[in-house]
């Protein structure tokens, strides 16, 4: 009997755990709009670190007001396997950056792709 016991005890453990790890990381379903959006602007920062990556794009209206852009992309071990690194967006670079808004119309989204001003695409990009 004692053993049952044990054994149920340790597998309900072993489930709480299994079931806080699969809860730790989030899903962005209901939160980000599936049609792409196109901002232009100047990257200010690109965080290159976990456990995502965040490229800041520094975007001006016609009216010559700035807003600051938080674009969020994968993981740098996925990305440095598809060959990018850190130095792939640059303070200064002159982008046009195609992502997914957030639903509450915050300057923020998933990152899909870019053009950068010397042609170089990244990600996903197609005219």
């Amino acid at each position: 009997m004692k053993i049952k016991i044990y054994v149920s005890s340790a597998l309900a453990s072993l489930l709480l755990l299994a079931g806080s790890a699969v809860m730790a990381h989030h899903s962005t379903i209901g939160q980000i709009r599936e049609e792409s959006m196109e901002i232009s602007g100047v990257v200010k920062e690109f965080q290159f670190k976990n456990p995502h990556s965040w490229i800041q794009v520094m975007v001006t209206d016609d009216s010559g007001k700035e807003t600051e852009w938080s674009v969020e992309w994968a993981i740098p071990n996925m990305l440095m396997r598809q060959g990018y690194n850190p130095s792939t967006f640059k303070p200064g670079d002159e982008v046009r950056m195609r992502l997914r808004q957030h639903v509450s119309g915050a300057p923020m989204g998933e990152f899909d792709g870019a053009l950068k001003s010397d042609g170089k695409t990244i990600g996903r990009w197609s005219e």
